[in-house]
């Protein structure tokens, strides 16, 4: 059976940084990918930003170049680096493994 655990979730300033990071844990044959996905209050869940075990990443336009994908194959940890947050980024966040195994997610909450 495969865990994905999130953390690195908190409340935050605009303009603050956080990392998330998701471990994965059991039975693991082979991490292919990785994504980070949101979900806000009363919105249906978006992808954010993928990564593929030969680190070709992939970010949604409202993160790109705020957003980093990273993932530590020897930990089976993936992170995501949220730089410059806005009050939108406020969610859930929950990452995915291989398009099949869902984390409970993280919350990240951006307010003054």
């Amino acid at each position: 059976q495969v865990q994905l655990v999130e953390s690195g979730g908190a409340l935050v300033q605009p303009g603050g940084s956080l990392r998330l990071s998701c471990a994965v844990s059991g039975y693991i044959f082979r991490i292919y990918n990785m994504g980070w996905y949101r979900q806000a209050p009363g919105k249906q869940r978006e992808w954010v930003a993928t990564i593929t075990r030969a680190e070709l990443t992939n970010y949604a336009d409202s993160v790109k170049d705020r957003f980093t994908i990273s993932m530590d194959n020897a930990k089976n940890t993936v992170y995501l680096q949220m730089n410059s947050l806005k009050p939108e980024d406020t969610a859930v966040y929950y990452c995915k493994m291989n398009s099949v195994y869902w984390g409970n997610g993280t919350l990240v909450t951006v307010s003054s």
